[in-house]
């Protein structure tokens, strides 16, 4: 599996495939998406003093992030973005 660096955490993103009205849109009149599932996360952000601030988000988390964010790779088939933990959010409950 993909193990990020730093503050980065990998996502699956959840695109949604219908309207609040139930219509079934087209894939190019779709808009990214901007929620997740977070997979893994890094070991966190190394301050200036080497103090490592571990990231606020945890594996499972459903999250919300910023529209143009990360870098989208795949790995084993799989379509995944990768983000800072500045590009995100909030968590969804």
């Amino acid at each position: 599996m993909l193990k990020p660096l730093g503050d980065r955490v990998v996502l699956k993103a959840e695109e949604e495939e219908k309207t609040v009205g139930g219509i079934v849109l087209a894939s190019n009149a779709k808009d990214k998406p901007t929620t997740g599932k977070v997979i893994t996360v890094g070991a966190g952000r190394t301050l200036d003093n080497g103090q490592v601030v571990a990231v606020s988000v945890k594996e499972g988390d459903k999250v919300l992030f910023d529209k143009y964010a990360g870098r989208e790779v795949e790995y084993d088939g799989e379509k995944y973005l990768v983000v800072h933990e500045k590009d995100l959010v909030a968590v969804i409950d």
